[in-house]
């Protein structure tokens, strides 16, 4: 349990290197893979070694990608053959196709004026010095191509650090964890907005289906649930929130807006916005692929990943709401448990008995009653004011 707990607070300062402008890629890949290994992701922690240069695994493909530039010509006799034998070495290393030599990833790293296979590293200080110095080459590395490397792996290390984020938040127990975040979202939503709530059970019931018009219709319910949310918790207005615009169409913003209302934490602030800001601008751009009828690249995995992405993001807006709910945020100590008593003032059990069963006998506990009871000092008093709402 306690891997689990330092391999999910890793992955999250991962997300948030990659989600920061002043983010550092090589952080964030580091990071990634030392969480991934601690998780025992092996697909994760191997892509990681190949962007951070490792030679194991980077000479073989290497090795591929000089066998395609030599070999151009797909329909020649020997390329099915030469392709095979390198792909069948990478499989005994553990890199797969789907993940580690992808076409995409293999056209990033056969431009060798991109930093090809170098350390991830290299390929930001490289692109820094360029941009430092205001050259669009060095005559080896050229601005632009560092600059795509840097977005592929950036992109790649994000969609990755996100799956690994879900699996390790939403693992692990005797029931299904996504049913369990699922029925707990629907049923605030309910009271907040039925029709909110309506919707996104829509795009969970469309995810499931075997039609593909059916996936595409659940990205576009998410992103219109976003709008819906942003209007009930943040209606439009022709002011600005910290230089961004809270116009109807600017739902995000509004989002963002909301939160600096909501959530004192800096930390769970910054996290929860980078969230509203990556699920905004991934789901726009999935809606115009969707809009232009590019079927093939909305499978149902990128559906279900949106619908996933909205489940989390609303459940922690939803967290959020109900802390500010309260005057306080702290429990009744009038109306705690025994097990809440003795974890809250420390105290051991007997004391913590003592102090329930004086309570049920007076019906009521301020601080001058509490002090009455044996075992109970000036500091558990002092405990108590900070922990339980209680009367002086």
């Amino acid at each position: 349990m306690q891997k689990k707990k330092i391999a999910l607070q890793v992955i999250e300062e991962s997300l948030k290197e990659l989600e920061s402008p002043r983010g550092s890629i090589l952080s964030a890949v580091q990071k990634l893979q030392r969480s991934a290994s601690i998780a025992g992701d092996e697909e994760k922690r191997l892509w990681c070694s190949i962007q951070l240069g490792d030679s194991t695994y980077v000479h073989p493909l290497k090795d591929l990608t000089d066998f395609l530039v030599e070999h151009k010509d797909p329909s020649a006799s020997d390329y099915k053959e030469g392709v095979l034998k390198h792909i069948k070495i990478l499989e005994k290393l553990g890199l797969t196709q789907e993940t580690h030599f992808t076409n995409e990833e293999i056209n990033i790293k056969l431009d060798a004026s991109g930093g090809g296979y170098v350390n991830i590293g290299f390929v930001e200080e490289s692109y820094a010095d360029l941009v430092r110095l205001k050259k669009g080459n060095d005559g080896t590395y050229y601005k632009n191509h560092l600059s795509n490397h840097l977005n592929y792996v950036k992109k790649k290390a994000h969609e990755l650090a996100s799956d690994l984020y879900q699996q390790l938040k939403f693992s692990g127990t005797v029931s299904n964890c996504f049913d369990l975040l699922r029925d707990a979202v629907d049923d605030k939503l309910l009271d907040l907005n039925p029709v909110i709530s309506e919707q996104l059970m829509l795009a969970f019931k469309s995810v499931s289906s075997n039609k593909e018009e059916e996936w595409s219709q659940a990205l576009t319910t998410c992103r219109r649930l976003i709008e819906t949310l942003a209007d009930e918790l943040y209606p439009a207005t022709n002011d600005n929130g910290n230089g961004r615009v809270l116009g109807k169409t600017q739902y995000v913003n509004r989002l963002w807006a909301f939160m600096d209302a909501s959530i004192e934490s800096k930390s769970n602030k910054d996290l929860a916005k980078a969230h509203v800001d990556f699920l905004g601008s991934w789901l726009e751009k999935i809606n115009k692929l969707s809009n232009k009828g590019v079927h093939a690249e909305l499978g149902q995995l990128e559906a279900t990943k949106a619908v996933f992405h909205t489940y989390i993001m609303i459940a922690d807006i939803l967290e959020y709401m109900e802390e500010k709910s309260g005057t306080t945020g702290k429990p009744d100590i009038n109306l705690a448990s025994i097990d809440e008593i003795e974890a809250l003032l420390a105290v051991n059990r007997n004391v913590a008995k003592e102090i329930f069963k004086f309570r049920v006998k007076e019906g009521v506990l301020d601080c001058e009653s509490l002090s009455k009871i044996a075992g109970v000092g000036p500091k558990t008093i002092q405990k108590a004011k900070q922990e339980f709402t209680i009367d002086e």
